[in-house]
This record gives structure tokens, sequence and C-alpha cells, in this order.
């Protein structure tokens, strides 16, 4: 079988000293399942390239799995662990720069110091731009504090992909029910406001050129994108923007397919953002890499389209 060239970036690794992290929400799976994603998640060679080659997956832009250096308490340790990360990444990419790029990992703890890393990644290391796990022990991107962030990160002309966590306090609405409070949902509902927070704090209005990414076919935001500006045209509050909320769900965000094969998603996403705004991922090895190909692959786009997803767009944003 022929694949279509594709290039995929919401795919996950784990480096040494990086495992405990992950506690929070591995416990809550079988002990074969943890081992098997073990294996995967440490794995550059064999595994993840016979998968790759097996998909069509050309490129695979690498971050680390979540919640990464997100779920650490000390700001220094944070630091530390982030340049550790990028660092054994870029050996990675190194030893296979045909196959693999990079996503830096980030302390959001202090901006400046992410200011810092990321120049070090994407201008020492050649990194695509950063992949940051949610909000950093309750505080989100939309302070003004890390608008030396944004401003930065609009410089470099390189995206942030904003990856699903659990919020700091669960909503009383999941408390008793663990299985809505992960992936299944609450992860979805918190990634999304917190892109909405950047959104209507007028992040993108100060730094136009600012691109986020979201998994997970948007995290539900291209299907609400009509009734943000019609509510948001009652419920001000006061906010001003310079365009209405739907412009920018498509323009300063963007989305991947990761973790959701269902044609009728993939084209609802299509018509609300248009083609150039929606990327084919995988979420490996959370997500399989011979479902998400034969979804892509069998999905009814025309061809032009279909090549846009797979790997035109990817191609651009990354400059590849």
């Amino acid at each position: 079988m022929t694949r279509i060239r594709k290039i995929a970036f919401e795919e996950h690794f784990t480096a040494e000293g990086f495992q405990h992290y992950a506690k929070s929400f591995m416990q809550h799976m079988d002990p074969a399942s943890v081992a098997c994603l073990a294996s995967r998640l440490s794995d550059f060679d064999d595994i993840r390239l016979g998968e790759m080659n097996a998909a069509g997956v050309d490129i695979a832009v690498l971050s680390q799995s979540g919640p990464g250096v997100q779920g650490e308490e000390d700001p220094a340790r944070a630091i530390a662990q982030a340049s550790r990360n990028n660092d054994f990444l870029a050996r990675q990419v190194e030893r296979h720069p045909t196959r693999y790029r990079g996503f830096a990992t980030l302390s959001m703890h202090d901006p400046a110091a992410a200011v810092a890393e990321l120049e070090r990644a994407v201008v020492g290391l050649g990194f695509k731009g950063c992949l940051v796990n949610g909000h950093t022990q309750g505080r989100y991107y939309d302070d003004r504090a890390y608008d030396v962030f944004w401003e930065r990160l609009q410089e470099l002309e390189v995206p942030m992909y904003l990856h699903p966590a659990d919020p700091l306090v669960q909503p009383l609405a999941c408390q008793g029910h663990p299985e809505l409070a992960g992936a299944a949902w609450g992860w979805g509902v918190e990634t999304g406001t917190h892109a909405l927070r950047l959104l209507f704090g007028g992040v993108f209005d100060r730094f136009p050129g600012v691109t986020l990414i979201l998994g997970h076919m948007g995290e539900g935001l291209p299907f609400q994108r009509w009734r943000l500006d019609s509510r948001f045209a009652v419920y001000s509050h006061g906010i001003a923007l310079q365009r209405r909320p739907s412009e920018y769900i498509g323009t300063n965000i963007v989305i991947t397919t990761s973790g959701v094969c269902s044609p009728g998603a993939l084209a609802g996403a299509i018509a609300e953002m248009g083609p150039e705004a929606v990327m084919f991922s995988v979420d490996y090895p959370y997500e399989s890499s011979l479902i998400a190909a034969d979804f892509i692959e069998q999905a009814p786009l025309d061809d032009a389209t279909r090549a846009l997803v797979c790997h035109g767009n990817a191609e651009r944003l990354f400059k590849l």
C-alpha cells in the first residue's frame, strides 16, 4: 500500500528523569498498558520508526510527554529540567535528522527563563517551536507577565502547541467521576478554556503573528465559533477585541487531528476553519499511528485538501 506523505507533531517521548511527572494520569491505567507506553515513549529507533514507516509518517516533531515540567513545583528545578530535556531531544534528532524535529519543553514558571530557553532551543538547537502542557501551577498565559514570551515567540516565527493538563482544582461537576476528569472530557475543556483566555485576553491582538496549535480536533472550539460571536456580542463584559472571536480560530489558532479519527468531525473543522488551519497528527503512542493514517487517507477529502492536511500546512508552518 502506498501511503500519502504525512508530517505529525503531537508525537511524544519521555526522557530519563521525567517519568515521575506522568504518575498523575498513568496511575489510572493497567500495568500492561503502562509498560507498553513506557517502551514506546523511550524508544527512538526500531519501534517508533517502524510505526512511522507503516503509517507513512515521514517526519515527526517530537515533544516531551505531559505534564512534564508544568508538573514541577520548584521553579529552579523546572528550568534545569527543561534545558536537560531539550539537550536530550536534540541528540535524538541529530541521530535521525531526516525523520525527527523537536518541540522545546519550557518552564513557564518564570517568563524570562521561558524566553531564554525558547531562544536557545529554536536558534541554537533548531527546534520548530514549543509544546507546553497547559497552565503552570494554576497560572495561565494570558497574564500580562507573559507578554515577553509571546513577543519573542512572534519574532522567532514559531508556534506554541498548547497541550492538555489537569486543572489545578477539579471542577465540582467532575468530582466523583474520574472518567470525566481526564483525557475523555476534562482535558479538552481545560485546554479549550485556556486558549479562549488567550483570545479574550487580547494576546492575539497584541501579538497578531502568534500561532497557537490545539490538538484533538481543536478541543471543541471549531464547532463553537458561531456561538462565541453571538454571545460575546451580548456578554462582552467590556472586553474589546479587534476582530470577532471566530476570526482568531483558524488564523491565530490552528488545530491537529490528533486523537480524533472522525470523518464527520474533520469535515466540520475544515468547513469552519478552512483547509489551511487543520493538520494531521497521531498523539503517539497514546493513539495508533495506523488507525490515524487509515482515517486521514480514507476521509472524504479532495486530493488538494488531503495533501494540505497531511503535510502541506505543516511544511509551511515549520518551514520544512
